[in-house]
């Protein structure tokens, strides 16, 4: 088919040099997939690099534990993310000996691998004949084939799959799934793609049609909450810091940030350190409680907006649980708190 030709000579000559190109390790193709889950490549690519040199086998990445792995996570967001991938490793440590599953049937009995990760592993590394179907490749098939189904209805998964499955190309998976991904990501991009450039502005539908910016359609739009975080910087006389870990489920589970106290809505400051003298995280006498950001940090998750301020709360006498702020920052954080402790 002259799509897919086409498709699979552009990448040859434009593709980006990616090290997980070229390798059919199902390893690292594995690592690199979930990594750049609703994740840029400039952004997932140097944790990649450090994963691979700190656990460059599936057994190295399974016996690690759980906090050396968000550890080395940080600031890559969407945590839940790096403990599935943590859970993965080990189940193929011990259940598979260390061998990923070579068919996609099989990789999605994986945990946390789901239909686009399981065709991923299994047309890059074993070039079995499975589309893969992201973001980008919804974009591709909509544009090119004036598909105006919306994305995000129930039934649009299945349709562009079989649209996928009938351009894909008999012993050139490997290939073409790439080449149209990577064509999504560097050519027919989201916002102002240049059509004059592309090897399909003789042949695009949507081109034609001038419908190209409102391709595809996707009308479910994000609810965003709004929150509001008082992180409370507890400092005793020796200088430790108390610090708790989010066991709830939720954003940042198992990362480890100071106590907090947490409104429905934006109070003033005077009502907060109301709330923080009746603080029940430690039997210490406060001292004294001051503000660090006068204005609170703005911190925007796919569904939430968070809004951090961070009290210094100095307090009489030793703490219990004190920790020193040398071991505070061997702990995973979320990088917003990460960042903060970086600047004291």
């Amino acid at each position: 088919m002259k799509f897919s030709n086409l498709l699979i000579q552009w990448y040859l000559q434009n593709k980006r040099d990616l090290p997980w190109r070229g390798d059919t390790n199902p390893y690292t193709i594995w690592l690199s997939e979930i990594m750049l889950q609703q994740t840029r490549v400039a952004q997932g690519l140097p944790y990649f690099l450090r994963f691979t040199e700190a656990f460059p086998t599936v057994f190295d990445l399974a016996k690690a534990s759980e906090q050396e792995v968000l550890k080395l996570w940080q600031g890559l967001g969407y945590y839940s993310r790096a403990r599935n991938l943590h859970k993965t490793a080990q189940q193929i440590a011990v259940e598979y000996n260390g061998v990923f599953p070579t068919n996609y049937k099989d990789l999605l009995q994986l945990k946390g691998v789901g239909e686009y990760t399981a065709a991923a592993i299994a047309s890059f590394s074993y070039n079995e004949n499975v589309p893969v179907v992201d973001g980008n490749v919804y974009r591709v098939l909509s544009r090119y084939f004036g598909v105006t189904t919306d994305i995000a209805s129930s039934g649009a998964k299945k349709e562009f799959t079989q649209l996928a499955a009938a351009v894909l190309p008999i012993g050139k998976a490997n290939l073409f799934n790439q080449a149209i991904m990577e064509f999504g990501a560097l050519q027919c991009v989201p916002k102002n793609p240049d059509c004059s450039q592309c090897i399909f502005n003789d042949s695009c539908l949507a081109l034609q049609k001038k419908q190209v910016a409102d391709l595809p359609v996707k009308s479910k739009k994000t609810k965003v909450t709004q929150r509001f975080f008082n992180y409370l910087i507890f400092r005793d006389e020796a200088e430790q810091t108390i610090l708790q870990q989010r066991t709830s489920k939720g954003i940042w589970h198992n990362l480890y940030e100071f106590p907090l106290i947490e409104t429905a809505t934006a109070l003033l400051d005077e009502e907060i350190i109301m709330q923080i003298e009746k603080q029940v995280f430690v039997p210490n006498k406060i001292v004294d409680i001051a503000l660090s950001n006068s204005e609170a940090i703005v911190h925007k998750l796919s569904h939430q907006q968070l809004h951090i301020k961070f009290w210094n709360v100095k307090v009489s006498g030793r703490m219990l649980n004190g920790i020193n702020w040398e071991s505070a920052h061997k702990m995973p954080f979320p990088i917003v708190i990460f960042n903060f402790i970086a600047g004291l």
